[in-house]
Order: structure tokens, then sequence, then C-alpha cells
């Protein structure tokens, strides 16, 4: 049975703990994000916190390397403590970011469309030849 959540993480969140950048805000979240690594707390993290999270990391402050982008955000959405109900369909978009040149947007469309059954309405060509790339 899936837990219910304790609590929603923020952008600014997920961007301290896989950057390790700023040593007194990664210190607050070190319990918390060992929490969600166990599985002992619940937390949901959101489309649009994830979406945030790789723009912020491919824009011109960061500029971390799409391969580590989809490495950190990948892993964290690994931890047994997230309970989102569309994981897989992050990941699986994470997976399609990675390998293409695609939006994380139109990789997420993607994956929860192949996922779901559910067709696309767009008229992005390649976000249709994307859709065919879904696992």
């Amino acid at each position: 049975m899936q837990k219910h959540p304790d609590c929603l993480v923020d952008t600014n969140a997920v961007l301290r703990h896989i950057l390790d950048d700023i040593p007194e805000q990664v210190e607050i979240l070190k319990p918390i994000f060992d929490g969600i690594r166990s599985g002992d707390k619940a937390a949901l993290l959101l489309e649009s916190v994830l979406v945030e999270c790789v723009y912020i990391l491919e824009g011109t402050h960061y500029k971390v390397p799409k391969t580590e982008i989809v490495e950190k955000l990948y892993g964290v959405l690994r931890y047994p403590g997230f309970v989102n109900s569309d994981k897989a369909d992050l990941r699986e978009a994470l997976k399609l970011y990675g390998e293409s040149s695609i939006s994380i947007v139109d990789c997420i469309l993607a994956a929860k469309s192949r996922i779901a059954g559910l067709e696309v309405i767009s008229f992005d060509e390649d976000l249709h030849k994307l859709k065919g790339k879904v696992n």
C-alpha cells in the first residue's frame, strides 16, 4: 500500500539536495531527504517541480550537463519515500530527455501518453517522433 505523503518538496529544496551548494540549507534538508531516501518519510515531487529543476539546472547560471541532470533527478525519483503515482512516467520522461534534444515538457507528454495509452494533440513534429521511442 502506498504511503500518504507528509510533505511536498519544492524546487529549491531539490536543487540544494542535489547540488550540495548552500551548506546551511543542505544541513537542514539532510534529515528530510535521508527520511525520503530510506522511505521513512513520504513526500511528493510534483511534475512542475521536476520541470523547474531541469530548466534551472540546464540554464545559464548552473549549466549542468544533461547527462548529470538526468542522473541526479532520476536518482532522486528512485527514493522510496517519493510516493508519486506518476513516478514511472517521470523517470521515463527523464530517460527520453537524456536521449533526445526535446524539452522535458514534451518528454513528459510522450511518456505519459504512452503509459496511459492517450493521444497527444500537438503540432510539434518532434513530439510525435519521440512518442514512438517511448518504451
